[in-house]
């Protein structure tokens, strides 16, 4: 599983004028099954998404393919983990250690 955590790098007026085509995005990423969970930081400056994948070679393409980056508003960082552990409802992506 992968953390894919998004900080803006950019003034919000410039995020929001993307922020359609980055939805867009998510929801081909919700389609594929490759994400689980989305949504934005408290306070506003930028976003986490919660991921599956074979590897993180696929992670950086995919995240180079958000219109956030494209558009030079985001960056992002990405955190690879192990669950061993998840709630019944993940229970597909939880692997032994």
């Amino acid at each position: 599983m992968f953390v894919l955590e998004l900080t803006y790098t950019a003034p919000l007026d410039q995020v929001e004028a993307l922020l359609d085509a980055h939805v867009e995005w998510l929801d081909t990423g919700y389609g594929s099954g490759v994400f689980l969970a989305s949504g934005r930081k408290n306070p506003r400056d930028g976003g986490v998404i919660l991921a599956v994948g074979d590897d993180r070679a696929g992670m950086e393409r995919l995240t180079a393919a958000d219109p956030f980056v494209t558009g030079g508003v985001c960056t992002y960082r990405i955190t690879e983990f192990i669950a061993t552990k998840t709630a019944p409802v993940l229970e597909a992506h939880r692997r032994q250690a």
